[in-house]
């Protein structure tokens, strides 16, 4: 039996996706870890910068990561000083994570080398904003089909 030739990485949009992926969360790492900030870290200041308190369910969905792993990671940040805990004023039983002052200053810091290596790698690709627009908009429709190929809709 012939064996199959190999697929052309251009053709496969999931390999392409990830690939890219890889590598631009790679180039993001070794800018993070400059200021002493794991992808992780950057991903949970990023999500608490920008709210006025966050629960954990909320931050675990935007930083990618299982709640357990964040639950350990949130630990280690509230004992480095970068975030805190504080009881949700309108449903007490609930938590939301806050920047703390050093987290404050470490994401402020870090956003604008973040910001500057994605405007480099926007302007290598001759891009004025359209690539992460249409990766949004391609994000969300897969989103909306669900996990199925065949489905156009995630069920309610």
């Amino acid at each position: 039996m012939p064996s199959q030739p190999p697929r052309q990485p251009g053709r496969d949009l999931a390999l392409v996706l990830s690939r890219a992926e890889r590598l631009v969360v790679a180039r993001q790492s070794e800018v993070l870890a400059a200021e002493g900030c794991s992808v992780e870290q950057w991903r949970v200041l990023s999500a608490v910068a920008g709210a006025g308190g966050l629960p954990m369910s909320e931050i675990a969905d935007y930083a990618l990561m299982p709640a357990p792993s964040l639950t350990k990671l949130v630990d280690k940040m509230v004992a480095d000083t970068l975030v805190h805990r504080r009881a949700d004023p309108g449903d007490r039983r609930r938590v939301l994570l806050h920047l703390a002052p050093r987290g404050r200053a470490l994401h402020q810091r870090v956003a604008a080398l973040v910001a500057a290596d994605h405007a480099r790698l926007l302007e290598a690709v001759g891009d004025a904003g359209g690539l992460a627009a249409a990766l949004t908009v391609l994000a969300d429709l897969a989103a909306e089909a669900g996990a199925s190929p065949g489905r156009t809709r995630v069920p309610r």
